[in-house]
């Protein structure tokens, strides 16, 4: 598997996304020949005998016992989850950030040390800096565009090898191969955030990544309406997740919110195609506006890793960023606040485009004109009609 290349990777899931979105795991025949599968909106299951009800207890990741561990309706889920990674099987969590969290608090012990891409999701920031020191563990944060800074950064005590690639600001990449490779060759377990490109635009378990989280609030849910994470991987790594702190902390789905996951998956592909479509036209005319500095896009023709991308990325999401050409604060909040059909929102993935400001997280009296990242702006694209936004940003941008 880790052998595989890109092409072959992309033409393989090309073929079997239709299986793997409408019928993989759905036992159709068991619950009325229903289209929809049913939410089974049950906490508890029984058994027909006590030597049934013991092998249950004896192994719950095997098992239907408790829907804080498996359940009916997130078993289909975690199936085809697993299944458009190309990995072996999937857990399903109540949050992106619980789908990071909880698998390196089951992988990591007191003493061990991380190396962590450089800028990652800021919830994962505060998980390296705040919570896992608690338990002695250590991160070390390394510029993840070259490997040899991995390799580096590698002391006796480290564990894994933390990627996000791209990050969702600024959009550096890590070469998901060679990390991979280096990896194996160090004994170190690797995991990724891949909640930029979704499963259908990078498959980094393909290419030797171990663990591979995403949000699936995101692109997976894809209407704005639940808040959901995954993790994939084999089925050793996932079993000892599983067994231990995922039981233990309780972080999983609800059975409605998987049936909600499991809707945004028949769309998924069409949804995606039609934000990296659209998306593309928006950053054309803003590449030609005088009040736009630069755009930054893992596909765009100016983007220092374009190469890169374009090797182990099937394509870009609707998630880009740009830099207003304006000398204060006033006219970054000026062009947000005239923007009358993007919403001020974080996250990205829904039906609704959304603009958040990279200022919003500063104080205005730390503003400085000089730092590009001051004037940043994150802009999703979501399903509305490609002019229509452009039509929008053209008048803000006016003003």
């Amino acid at each position: 598997m880790f052998s595989r290349t890109i092409s072959y990777l992309f033409k393989k899931i090309t073929m079997d996304l239709s299986y793997i979105l409408n019928e993989l795991g759905e036992e159709r025949e068991n619950y009325f020949n229903a289209i929809a599968p049913p939410i089974v909106q049950s906490s508890n299951f029984s058994f027909r005998n006590v030597a049934d009800f013991r092998k249950a207890l004896s192994d719950e990741y095997e098992a239907i016992l408790y829907s804080r561990g498996n359940n009916p309706t997130v078993d289909i889920l975690r199936k085809k989850l697993a299944a458009l990674d190309g990995a072996e099987d999937a857990l399903v969590f109540g949050s992106g950030i619980a789908s990071i969290s909880i698998p390196l608090l089951a992988l990591l012990n007191q003493g061990d040390h991380v190396i962590s891409v450089a800028k990652p999701y800021s919830w994962t920031i505060k998980l390296f800096e705040r919570l896992l020191p608690k338990f002695g563990i250590t991160t070390t944060f390394v510029d993840g565009t070259k490997t040899e800074n991995f390799e580096k950064a590698i002391q006796a005590n480290t564990k894994l090898i933390y990627l996000e690639s791209p990050n969702t600001f600024t959009y550096e990449l890590q070469d998901l191969t060679a990390v991979a490779a280096l990896a194996k060759s160090k004994g170190l377990l690797t995991m990724i955030d891949n909640s930029y490109c979704s499963p259908i635009n990078q498959k980094p378990y393909t290419m030797g990544i171990d663990l591979v989280a995403q949000s699936a609030t995101k692109f997976i849910g894809g209407h704005s309406d639940v808040v959901a994470g995954v993790v994939t991987g084999s089925k050793a790594i996932i079993k000892k997740i599983f067994d231990a702190e995922f039981l233990n902390i309780g972080g999983n789905i609800s059975p409605m919110n998987a049936w909600l996951l499991i809707r945004g998956l028949r769309t998924l592909p069409l949804r995606l195609q039609r934000s990296c479509d659209s998306t593309k036209k928006v950053i054309a005319y803003l590449d030609t506006h005088p009040k736009i500095e630069r755009v930054i896009f893992p596909f765009h023709k100016d983007f220092p890793q374009l190469e890169l991308a374009k090797k182990q990325m099937h394509d870009a999401g609707g998630l880009f960023s740009m830099v207003l050409k304006v000398n204060t604060l006033e006219e970054v909040e000026k062009f947000c606040n005239s923007l009358k059909h993007f919403f001020l929102a974080v996250s990205w993935g829904g039906h609704e485009s959304l603009v958040i400001p990279s200022a919003v997280s500063i104080k205005p009296n730390e503003f400085d004109v000089s730092n590009p990242t001051h004037r940043l702006i994150r802009i999703y694209v979501g399903l509305e009609d490609p002019d229509y936004l452009i039509a929008d940003l053209k008048q803000a941008l006016e003003k």
